[in-house]
């Protein structure tokens, strides 16, 4: 660990003087999360979520004030600066409630289970997220943002804090009961529904429900604001390769074709914003997320794998770029996030006026770049520029200082106030980002994004890690903290698995595994199938929920089903094969009444009705030829398993998969067997043979 007078330490107390008020610190100014450390100089006696905050509640015999957010979130800054740095909105807080502040990132156990509250009680959710409870933390009223004074139809907290406050004295039993009920109803919902039997129906039901909703103009699905969904993307990729439905490809390749050409794309430094607020993807939420980019990498690789569309290489190379350039630890790790605001304005770091552009570029090169990316005197967003493409029919080619120009705007806007960026390095975030990095590097031979995924590997082995594999949720400011959680479990053996997949280095497999047989020995629920969200040695929270629904991230159990579907075929471990089974069969009825909301589960569902496939490769030298690994970087084959054995790995690859100690090492040949279902081919002993062998079985 790094002690004080360290450049982290120096750097975070310049960090902080940009929060710096005439009020002394509270509590938050001893945590590391940047969100915290944002409010650590309001008003508000804030505390950090734990013990002592709850204590002080029952001592006091005061209700507790939940807000929840985080670093990058546009309405969560508006939120502080309305009302959490207003000296009369804190002096209500600190005289009636016990406020506490919560960075969702850092602790998603505690933002599911009170988002759940929210939407029960609101019918909706979002962030910040405000919530009144109990001292033993049941909860009574929630809602999202909450402006300084009541205005429309919101309440604002003037209003609102006075009447909690005059509740919480003379009729507490009414909140009691609330809490009481919402927290009953909240463990009812978690109990399982009635098993309904899973046919290729549901995926095909699926299929159907993304048609119906699908905009053939603009791509993506519904009106806005409009989110780029990978998990919708991917499951219809996956649809493609399986069942060779074209209609299912073009709505992916569409969408993502749409998404690049508005504005949610950063033509000038590259990766994509969190979401569009219009149905163009013109206008976006500017914040931009490691995970949207991580999922949004492997949604363009996988789209290309099938449709070899020739600006999708260009449109990931420019993401990894940006990902490499600005959400990158020199160690290697990722930083979760970007803000969408800069001097106190959403957008203004990404906007241009056409005097601008003309300014950087000069007159001629200015003007054929304004034409090219919609910059007019006139504007496109508030009377400034977001530059995108949505006004060609046809995409214009590219002039050759085309790149030359882009460099000379990023090189001026970075001069700009800088975006803050939140340098926390979340485990499952950076998975994410390795899985995808892993990905692409096969599919576009980029043998530079392998290597980013191989560093930020043996940063999480490094510092996130622990010595009997279990895992920490996020590393900030030289700690690692809070046990991981579902998420983290699941999508650290996907990353592995990808990884092996790509180098057959067998360490990476025995992490998938590792990682994978702690996932279900600390979050499987054994009585009635499915996965918690957080293990049974965390902290206990007022509910302990299983989520399956597929957002903007896939959910842990979704992400859990991928893990076991993959090393059931690898290892041949029926453990993998039940508690996929069971997981299934816990959530059937919600996949049965509204599939599409579960789209990354579904693409394992969908393959359970199809042959799966395995390839075990043998051969007495550690490495394949240069052939092999072309060839097995390049076959796009949906639910092809590799496994590699070599006299060196043979003992550690039986005790993983049982069934390769029958695979014999010949000396003088590499030699391949495929099983396609429950068939064993004859093995061939080259990798043209092998080629033919895999296209036979297409």
């Amino acid at each position: 660990m790094k002690q004080k007078g360290s450049a982290y330490s120096k750097a975070i107390t310049i960090w902080k003087g940009a929060y710096m008020s005439k009020f002394e610190p509270n509590l938050l100014i001893h945590e590391k999360s940047p969100y915290l450390l944002q409010h650590a100089h309001n008003p508000v006696r804030w505390y950090p979520w734990g013990p002592k905050a709850f204590e002080k509640a029952r001592a006091e015999d005061k209700p507790v004030f939940l807000s929840i957010g985080y670093a990058s979130c546009h309405w969560c800054h508006v939120m502080e600066e309305e009302s959490f740095e207003n000296p009369e909105v804190a002096e209500l807080l600190n005289k009636n409630f016990i406020s506490v502040k919560v960075d969702r990132e850092e602790r998603p156990d505690i933002d599911s289970v009170y988002m759940s509250v929210c939407q029960v009680m609101t019918g909706s959710g979002g962030w910040p997220m405000s919530v009144f409870m109990t001292p033993d933390q049941k909860p009574f009223f929630a809602a999202t943002y909450l402006p300084k004074t009541s205005r429309y139809q919101l309440t604002g907290l003037m209003d609102l804090l006075p009447r909690i406050s005059l509740l919480w004295k003379q009729d507490r039993e009414r909140l009691l009961k609330i809490g009481n009920e919402i927290t009953d109803q909240l463990n009812t919902n978690r109990r399982p529904s009635e098993n309904v039997s899973l046919s290729e129906d549901v995926p095909a039901q699926a299929l159907a429900e993304l048609k119906a909703s699908f905009d053939k103009v603009n791509g993506g699905f519904g009106t806005a604001p409009k989110f780029p969904t990978p998990a919708v993307l991917l499951f219809l990729i996956h649809q493609y390769k399986l069942c060779g439905d074209k209609d299912s490809l073009f709505m992916a390749e569409h969408t993502l074709l749409c998404m690049y050409r508005g504005g949610i794309f950063d033509h000038i430094g590259g990766g994509f914003s969190r979401y569009s607020t219009d149905d163009r993807w013109l206008v976006p939420h500017f914040e931009k997320m490691l995970y949207d980019n991580a999922l949004l990498l492997e949604a363009y690789g996988e789209a290309y794998a099938c449709c070899k569309n020739s600006l999708f290489p260009e449109i990931v190379d420019a993401a990894v770029s940006y990902v490499l350039e600005e959400l990158s630890h020199p160690d290697g790790g990722f930083y979760c996030s970007q803000d969408a605001d800069s001097e106190g304005e959403e957008g203004k770091y990404y906007t241009f006026t056409q005097d601008e552009i003309l300014h950087v570029l000069g007159e001629e090169k200015g003007s054929l770049f304004c034409r090219r990316y919609d910059i007019t005197d006139r504007g496109n967003f508030e009377g400034k520029n977001i530059p995108n493409l949505l006004n060609h029919s046809v995409l214009p080619d590219d002039p050759e200082d085309l790149q030359e120009m882009k460099e000379a705007l990023y090189l001026y806007r970075k001069k700009r106030t800088s975006l803050s960026t939140d340098k926390k390095i979340l485990t499952s975030w950076n998975c994410l980002m390795i899985s995808a990095l892993t990905r692409v590097s096969r599919i576009f031979g980029r043998k530079t994004f392998l290597y980013a995924a191989q560093k930020a590997e043996a940063f999480l082995d490094k510092h996130l890690r622990k010595n009997d594999g279990r895992l920490f949720l996020r590393w900030c400011g030289e700690e690692a903290a809070y046990d991981g959680q579902l998420e983290d479990y699941a999508f650290y053996s996907l990353a592995m698995l990808s990884l092996y997949r790509s180098t057959f280095l067998e360490e990476y497999l025995k992490k998938a595994v590792q990682a994978a047989d702690l996932m279900i020995s600390l979050f499987f629920d054994r009585e009635h199938g499915g996965f918690f969200l957080y293990s049974s040695e965390s902290e206990a929270l007022i509910s302990r929920p299983k989520e399956l629904y597929d957002g903007a991230l896939p959910s842990g159990n979704s992400a859990a089903l991928h893990v076991l579907s993959i090393l059931s075929e690898i290892t041949g471990r029926s453990i993998y094969r039940d508690c996929m089974d069971q997981t299934f069969s816990y959530f059937s009825a919600d996949l049965s009444v509204h599939p599409s909301a579960y789209c990354y589960a579904l693409t394992v569902l969908s393959s359970q009705f199809h042959p799966s496939r395995q390839l075990v490769i043998t051969a007495k030298k550690e490495s394949l030829p240069e052939e092999f690994l072309e060839l097995l970087s390049r076959r796009q084959m949906t639910d092809l398993t590799v496994l590699v054995k070599t006299e060196r790995n043979k003992d550690m690859l039986a005790a993983i998969a049982p069934f390769t100690k029958e695979y014999p090492v010949l000396p003088d040949k590499i030699s391949c067997y495929l099983c396609r279902g429950r068939a064993c081919q004859a093995p061939v002993f080259d990798a043209e043979s092998l080629e033919a062998l895999l296209q036979e079985a297409d």
